[in-house]
């Protein structure tokens, strides 16, 4: 018996034939076969997301292996989504060619699209991120070097967790300059001249150079006789910049030395204030980072009455579009404080 003629109204879809591809529609009395299931394009793209994707790298790279690199699945797999997707789209995607250098291209239809797809990806790659940076929000990520926060930065955070227990502090200790896209940086501690390209520097104070021993050491009395001590030497450091450098102090002290003063270098400016502590030695100190261990008399200062600038100080940086969120203002508002 053949099936009723397709009235022309009051249908609802009732179930699809997947085998031949037509749409069952009811009337509530009787099935009727209707349209192409294929030819029917779908309303709801999330099912079709990881097609789009593969299609996506696969036109971008005009390879299946390539993009199959780049998604972490096989080859194979990249071509049956890309097979996939023509196929609901009922249109070729690429030409394939069995020899040339170029064995994928585009169709004329797949060339019109891409850009429009790669559009939609790249809003919804936006998209995430701002939810990331939600839920990211309460975190916030500090790169500073490990000898300023084990001898500054560390024994101060209990405060500033007090005060802004809603935010998490993450650090990351480097004594590189990280890239703060990158590494998702948030703030920065460095220890410089202020000039860093792409980013915003406050300088947390000015620093001084000074020796610093352990008050058991036997110290001279009188700074000429410091070259013939037993010297602790920074190399953190480069020497051009006259940071925490021997040479830069006994020139700005008047006391010529023609040689390079002897003693035991290190590439840790914590380990040289250790040595002192310790009493190995004679340490030429940054001001900020003795600073703990001369209030609690772990150290002492010796010839206060010469001064020496340092050409550097410690700087707060971040990138200029950061600097609204309420995570490092309040970050920058403690660390202002801290260094008053």
């Amino acid at each position: 018996m053949a099936a009723p003629a397709l009235p022309m109204s009051g249908l609802s879809v009732f179930g699809s034939d997947l085998t031949n591809g037509i749409n069952l529609y009811s009337d509530k009395e009787n099935i009727y076969y209707g349209c192409s299931v294929k030819n029917i394009a779908p309303k709801n793209i999330a099912p079709y997301l990881k097609a789009l994707k593969a299609f996506e790298a696969a036109a971008r790279h005009l390879s299946f292996s390539e993009a199959a690199k780049e998604l972490f699945v096989t080859p194979a797999a990249v071509g049956q989504l890309v097979k996939t997707l023509e196929a609901q789209m009922d249109t070729p995607l690429f030409m394939r060619h069995s020899g040339g250098q170029t064995r994928l291209q585009l169709s004329a239809r797949a060339a019109q699209a891409l850009p429009d797809i790669q559009a939609g990806f790249a809003r919804l790659e936006q998209g995430v991120r701002l939810l990331r940076k939600r839920a990211d929000s309460l975190f916030l990520t500090v790169t500073v070097s490990p000898a300023f926060a084990s001898k500054w930065l560390l024994p101060r955070l209990d405060s500033f967790q007090a005060s802004f227990s809603d935010i998490s502090l993450n650090l990351n200790m480097d004594n590189r300059s990280l890239d703060f896209v990158e590494h998702q940086v948030d703030v920065g501690i460095r220890y410089g001249a202020g000039h860093w390209q792409g980013l915003v520097a406050e300088k947390l104070g000015d620093e001084e150079i000074f020796p610093v021993c352990s008050p058991h050491f036997q110290a001279p009395q009188n700074p000429q006789d410091l070259a013939g001590a037993m010297l602790l030497h920074d190399l953190s450091m480069a020497e051009e910049s006259r940071v925490a450098v021997w040479q830069a102090w006994f020139a700005d002290a008047g006391i010529a030395v023609s040689a390079p003063p002897y003693g035991l270098r290190m590439n840790s400016a914590a380990a040289v204030l250790r040595a002192a502590i310790d009493g190995q030695g004679i340490a030429l100190a940054r001001s900020i980072m003795a600073a703990d261990d001369l209030a609690a008399g772990r150290l002492v200062r010796l010839f206060p009455e010469i001064t020496c600038a340092s050409a550097w100080s410690y700087w707060l940086v971040y990138l200029a579009e950061s600097e609204k969120q309420a995570k490092i203002r309040a970050f920058k508002r403690w660390l202002q404080a801290q260094t008053v």
